[in-house]
């Protein structure tokens, strides 16, 4: 080191040494972007007993500060830390950063000084001696006065905190500020509780009800150089999520007062709870928004599906829901409701609670399509209240089912071209070649027969939709909302469809074509894949389609194909276009209504309106309609609580079912599997 440099490193050790014996306290920053290598180095300062820490949450480390830990160490933080260039200044002889971009917390105490109440003072007091790393030892606590100490035997630091006369604010009688312990040297500190932990993550938590335990206590490592266990991390996340959305009990008793809002706030909605047993414990919950029956019943296509998710919160339960798909393929809730358990009797009483809403806003019901998993309690209750509706598989439980099943590349690639098979010649094809692999496929099709899942076969029109949208749906509200009371869920699903309907009303409003996007794109592939076919008319309506696989009849009045691909997809094939060409009609005009702009615009038409604070709602009034639980009647949780442990998280997994996967033939030995570059068998 040169001669200089040894002269200033000197300086460095005197003022710290010097100041040290004083005990004057030493303003420290962070560094910007290295929170561990910050945390790091404060844990060693305080080790080498130098100085006392005061903040730990600003950009820039000061020279000294730095100059000093690279005497002690070496220097070998300087290969990690990038100094801002800026000045020290020294005044009251304490070494302060001049940094006017970022604000500095001040914890001095000074004498007069108020505070609201004595639960505030208390506070106040807790986050000074964790930011100033020392103990607090409470000696008096009452309405009148608070008085406190350093927990260090022979350390002069005091308090004395007494109310105002007249007003129900405290002020500082006495005090003696300084320190002449050694502070608390280890990341431990007896002031971080789990009231500390809630107050500290409560911003965080209020924008992100998932952030987690282990993040909170990393967190409060990194700003607050103090390390808590991960229970009172766990613990201070649920007081402060009680304290910001209230707790899972007073949510199931707010619900009748919730579902009165509901129909109040959104006329024509229906919202009802249900309790069962002598001690009123939650059951059932049903609830639709007057936007979205009107949506469906005027605009959607008549196609539902239905599915549930497993909740993980408190009390556990089940949400089930039955939603439509819009003219533009996105997916539109119409009815959801929360169970206690998944039952066959809950499934009845959801597809009765569905019948009722549906038959009394229209006057003709439409004839469903209505696709799910087909267990055996929505397979009941759909017969039961929906006898006329065509009820399907979700193709990605059947796909599944099969892949599992037979573990056969060349099987499985076959069953998905019988699944998109249009014709039932084709489709008898597709099953043979599989019959010829395996005879056990018999015995499948048995338990899954083609009337229910394959296109050939089944009776409804799915408009080119075959597994269950809705899954994932559910899935994310279930994942997203496992932290909150049920009253809060209901508002998070509540503000997603409010959110849903605003942005796709504004979209809509946008569009200037007859179509929606997703339409008008299938049209134009089958206008640019009409031009390579013959076309033979027959009379005013009907014409012969010729190419070079086959031919096909169109009727343009009845809008029928002999492919059938119009008549299943709403959207004319592209025989149908060539047809429709030929005598100069607009393809576009013969697509169905719900797939136009119009139809669109019409299912968001009506607005999901907000709900005032729970703080103006009736929790005491006049009963609930519809049989629910009266607003007098207090409800109280299920019975059924989450066990211990950490829960299973189900992974989703989503297939591509648009096309079959290639399989991979060898072109010298002929089987299936691995290309001919890859192959083993001797030339």
């Amino acid at each position: 080191m040169e001669e200089g440099g040894g002269r200033r490193w000197a300086r460095v050790c005197a003022f710290f040494v010097k100041n040290y014996r004083k005990k004057w306290a030493l303003d420290l920053a962070g560094i910007a972007g290295f929170d561990r290598v910050r945390t790091k180095f404060i844990q060693e300062l305080r080790h080498k007993e130098f100085l006392t820490v005061k903040l730990l949450n600003l950009t820039n480390f000061s020279l000294e500060a730095l100059l000093l830990f690279c005497l002690l160490h070496g220097g070998s933080l300087l290969n990690h830390i990038s100094v801002a260039s800026f000045h020290v200044v020294m005044a009251d002889h304490a070494l302060m950063v001049a940094d006017t971009s970022h604000a500095i917390v001040d914890h001095s105490l000074v004498i007069g000084q108020e505070f609201p109440d004595v639960e505030t003072c208390r506070r106040t007091l807790k986050d000074i001696a964790i930011a100033l790393h020392f103990d607090l030892r409470i000696v008096k606590s009452d309405r009148s006065r608070f008085i406190a100490k350093c927990s260090k035997e022979g350390c002069p630091w005091r308090v004395h905190v007494a109310k105002c006369p007249g007003v129900p604010t405290f002020s500082i009688r006495t005090l003696n500020g300084k320190h002449t312990c050694e502070g608390v040297r280890n990341l431990h500190h007896q002031q971080a509780s789990v009231g500390w932990v809630a107050r500290s993550v409560e911003a965080r938590i209020r924008d992100n009800p998932q952030y987690k335990p282990k993040e909170i206590l990393q967190d409060i490592r990194d700003q607050h150089g103090v390390a808590v266990s991960y229970m009172q991390a766990w613990r201070g996340k649920e007081r402060s999520m009680a304290a910001l959305h209230g707790t899972f009990e007073e949510g199931y008793r707010l619900l009748p007062a919730y579902c009165e809002q509901i129909r109040k706030n959104n006329p024509g909605s229906v919202a009802s709870v249900f309790a069962t047993g002598q001690e009123n414990c939650f059951q059932r919950l049903f609830f639709s928004y007057r936007a979205s029956i009107y949506g469906f019943i005027t605009a959607c296509r008549p196609l539902l599906e239905l599915d549930k998710a497993e909740l993980k919160g408190k009390y556990l339960g089940t949400l089930l829901c039955a939603a439509a798909v819009d003219a533009d393929d996105a997916l539109f809730p119409l009815a959801i409701a929360i169970v206690d358990v998944e039952s066959d009797e809950n499934w009845m009483w959801f597809m009765s609670e569905l019948r009722k809403l549906l038959g009394v806003n229209t006057e003709n019901m439409p004839r469903l399509t209505i696709l799910s998993e087909r267990q055996r309690g929505i397979v009941d209750a759909v017969e039961t209240h929906f006898p006329s509706a065509f009820h399907g598989f979700c193709l990605r439980y059947v796909s599944e089912n099969f892949r599992d099943t037979f573990k056969n590349t060349k099987l499985v690639n076959i069953f998905w071209n019988a699944v998109y098979a249009l014709t039932t010649v084709e489709f008898e094809s597709k099953i043979a070649e599989m019959i010829e692999i395996s005879q056990e496929v018999i015995q499948w099709f048995q338990l899954f027969p083609p009337q229910l899942w394959a296109v050939a076969y089944f009776e409804g029109v799915r408009y080119g939709h075959f597994t269950l949208g809705v899954t994932e749906m559910l899935y994310n509200w279930a994942l997203e909302c496992h932290e909150l009371p049920i009253v809060q869920m209901m508002e998070h699903i509540r503000n997603q469809l409010a959110t849903w309907f605003n942005d796709r009303r504004e979209m809509g409003m946008r569009w200037t074509s007859i179509l929606v996007p997703s339409a008008e794109k299938r049209i134009s592939e089958a206008i640019a894949d009409a031009h390579c076919y013959q076309v033979l008319r027959a009379n005013e309506v009907e014409f012969e389609i010729v190419s070079t696989e086959r031919t096909n009849i169109v009727d343009i009045r009845s809008r029928v194909c002999s492919c059938r691909r119009w008549q299943l997809y709403g959207l004319p094939c592209a025989h149908a276009a060539a047809a429709l060409i030929s005598c100069g009609q607009n393809a576009h005009l013969f697509a169905e209504p719900c797939f136009t702009v119009g139809s669109y615009r019409e299912t968001y038409s009506q607005m999901i309106h907000p709900i005032p604070d729970k703080s103006v709602w009736n929790e005491l009034g006049e009963g609930a309609d519809g049989g629910a639980a009266k607003l007098d009647i207090l409800i109280r949780p299920p019975k059924i609580r989450r066990p211990p442990g950490r829960p299973k998280k189900k992974v989703l997994r989503v297939e591509n079912l648009k096309r079959p996967k290639r399989v991979v033939q060898c072109g010298r030995c002929h089987l299936l599997g691995h290309s001919q570059k890859k192959c083993t068998m001797p030339i």
